[in-house]
């Protein structure tokens, strides 16, 4: 007879359905087609997004949170919800996992560096010379500079009053 008992903390579920404004966590039935074409799970050990969604199922989210957390491996490409059966939506359960994260365990510096990079240029990863010349050598084109303004407006409309007081706006 087994004696482990299986706990699942429902609170902890509840806010993370909250946060997502739906139960989506609930139809997950572990098919497992979330992980097929994950690149995160292809290049990382220990990434597998059935493995979070059957955590968050349990409520276990103390366990994926964090700024060592698995879940800052996800490289946010939505191949999981594309291809999720059940309309789960996984990469929104772990994006609501992360910003959970930011809120109960503070903003790891890596990740306030590249939201700022992204509101400053528009993308994640620096634009360097040697990114410029593999491109060139690949027959790309260069990397332009991209208009963020449009970003910056939907920026704004989001910021706490706080924050648009200290920027005199």
């Amino acid at each position: 007879m087994n004696d482990s008992v299986i706990k699942i903390d429902f609170s902890r579920r509840k806010q993370l359905e909250e946060m997502l404004g739906a139960d989506h966590v609930s139809f997950c039935y572990q098919c497992g087609a979330c992980v097929g074409d994950c690149p995160s799970a292809r290049f990382h050990k220990g990434f597998n997004p059935r493995t979070i969604m059957m955590r968050a199922l349990m409520g276990d989210v103390d366990e994926l949170i964090g700024p060592d957390s698995i879940i800052w491996l996800c490289s946010n490409c939505y191949n999981c919800y594309q291809r999720c059966p059940q309309d789960v939506r996984p990469v929104e359960v772990i994006v609501a996992l992360k910003n959970l994260s930011a809120r109960e365990c503070g903003e790891d510096d890596e990740i306030v560096k590249i939201a700022q990079r992204v509101r400053e240029t528009g993308r994640s990863v620096p634009v360097t010379q040697a990114t410029q010349r593999m491109r060139k050598e690949l027959g790309l084109a260069p990397l332009e500079d991209l208009d963020v303004s449009e970003l910056e407006i939907i920026l704004r409309e989001d910021e706490p009053e706080s924050v648009k007081e200290d920027r005199g706006g």
